[in-house]
């Protein structure tokens, strides 16, 4: 096994990440009815027009700010990946790929979608982290 596979179990980090991501999905529905969704919110980015658009370009860019504010207060942090920016970029595609495919992504589906309950939801949310589960165990036991 690769010493890449061994992070460490940080319970606290994981718990702050989800109650902002958790936050931000109930602000954005409360303040203006939208479903947090960042393919969504990304592909109406480039495809909708004035206000619509507004609102999707901020919250792109509020994400795209993170790293950099987080490094500002907090210092830097090491991100650690295995494979060169060509399968990086290959992979990125394939996300692109099934979540169009899936009709949304993990944020749509596997927050906004599971807290509303929804059928369709929890179907793309069980596929999306058992092809993980997969995807996981192949890379860290065959590649």
């Amino acid at each position: 096994m690769n010493d890449w596979t061994n992070t460490p179990f940080e319970p606290w980090a994981g718990l702050a990440g989800g109650i902002m991501i958790g936050v931000a999905v109930v602000i954005l529905l409360l303040c203006i009815g939208k479903i947090a969704g960042i393919s969504g919110i990304a592909a109406g980015a480039i495809t909708k027009k004035r206000l619509e658009q507004h609102w999707r370009l901020a919250f792109l860019a509020g994400m795209l700010l993170a790293a950099p504010l987080y490094q500002l207060f907090a210092g830097p942090f090491q991100v650690q990946t295995q494979f060169d920016a060509l399968w990086m970029g290959i992979a990125g595609l394939l996300v692109g790929f099934g979540t169009r495919l899936g009709s949304g992504c993990t944020s749509g589906h596997g927050v906004a979608g599971l807290a509303r309950f929804s059928p369709r939801s929890i179907v793309a949310t069980l596929v999306f982290f058992g092809a993980a589960v997969i995807t996981t165990n192949t890379i860290r036991y065959f590649i």
